[in-house]
């Protein structure tokens, strides 16, 4: 796992599958509580996260990821309300909160972590196939400029995914994705249909007016430091974290 540096507001953090507690298929620091993993073992890895970044347990927010465009806002209120459960339905947060670590959890799918650090906005978004292809990415850009972001201002990280050379996908699928997410439709390396979701969400965030976009290479199908649902099938998850620290 990479540490956070010291010279920026806004924190960004990606973790891989080491680190851990978690044996068997979800060896070692599997961070979902959904996947089949041992109960224990997760809150484990979730509280080992929260110790290394620096941030309470209870103000880790994760999603109840759908593959959806739903955006939430994480306030005072709702965090109170959670009581250390995601929040459902949702595929993106954003939030002005201090001290509130937003995280997105993939295994394939594409993890994208946004900030204007002079509005003080952050938000993490699960850009998997489905959510990508129905916009869940200009909906979050959207939800920040309603907080007072402001696109040229904001920068986005986009962690390793399922490369297009190794996404394989059938001709229909790969036209209806690049309909609505243009940029997207590739070939893989066998010269069979693909898709390549980072360079897709990627022209989104530009068509948005988000030009600062800083996107890891590295695929998780063939990089066996990563969780991969395409590779393994039965799997754990690795994190995204975006925060701003309290003052």
């Amino acid at each position: 796992m990479s540490r956070p540096s010291s010279d920026r507001r806004v924190r960004k953090v990606v973790t891989d599958r080491h680190g851990g507690v978690s044996s068997g298929d979800f060896a070692s620091f599997n961070l979902a509580d959904h996947v089949g993993d041992d109960a224990a073992d997760v809150a484990a890895n979730r509280r080992r996260l929260a110790e290394l970044i620096g941030v309470a347990p209870e103000r880790m927010v994760y999603m109840e990821q759908i593959h959806s465009p739903n955006v939430t806002e994480v306030t005072a209120e709702l965090l109170a309300s959670l009581d250390g459960g995601p929040v459902e339905f949702s595929d993106a947060l954003v939030t002005r909160e201090t001290g509130v670590a937003l995280v997105v959890l993939t295994a394939d799918c594409v993890p994208v972590l946004l900030s204007d650090e002079d509005a003080g906005v952050v938000a993490a978004v699960h850009a998997g196939r489905m959510g990508a292809r129905n916009g869940v990415v200009p909906a979050t850009v959207e939800a920040m400029v309603a907080l007072g972001a402001v696109p040229a201002r904001i920068h986005a990280l986009i962690g390793a995914a399922a490369a297009g050379e190794e996404y394989e996908v059938p001709e229909e699928m790969a036209r209806d994705v690049e309909e609505r997410l243009p940029g997207s439709r590739t070939t893989t390396t066998r010269g069979t249909p693909g898709l390549d979701i980072r360079a897709g969400v990627t022209r989104q965030l530009l068509a948005a007016g988000v030009t600062a976009v800083d996107a890891d290479p590295r695929s998780t199908i063939s990089g066996e430091n990563f969780f991969s649902y395409r590779r393994e099938g039965r799997t754990g998850r690795q994190a995204a974290v975006v925060w701003i620290p309290d003052a």
